[in-house]
């Protein structure tokens, strides 16, 4: 079976626990807030904004993806 990662919803549940806010995040993305929103609609994303986003939420997001090929290889 296929695990499928919603990379937008983990980037909004991290932001949550955080107790950051859509317009803290838009400010380092240097974004709009409509573009925050429609990064937790995503079920990809680019990996050069990943990187970003991972480092500004100190997040290693690129994890989940290692973690399910991990699984997958063994």
């Amino acid at each position: 079976m296929k695990e499928e990662i919603h990379i937008g919803k983990l980037i909004q549940a991290k932001m949550e626990a955080e107790g950051r806010s859509v317009t803290w995040l838009a400010k380092q993305l240097n974004c709009y807030r409509s573009n925050v929103y429609k990064i937790y609609q995503k079920q990809t994303i680019d990996m050069d904004l990943l990187l970003r986003i991972s480092k500004i939420l100190k997040t290693d997001f690129f994890n989940y993806y290692s973690d399910i090929l991990h699984t997958d290889i063994k």
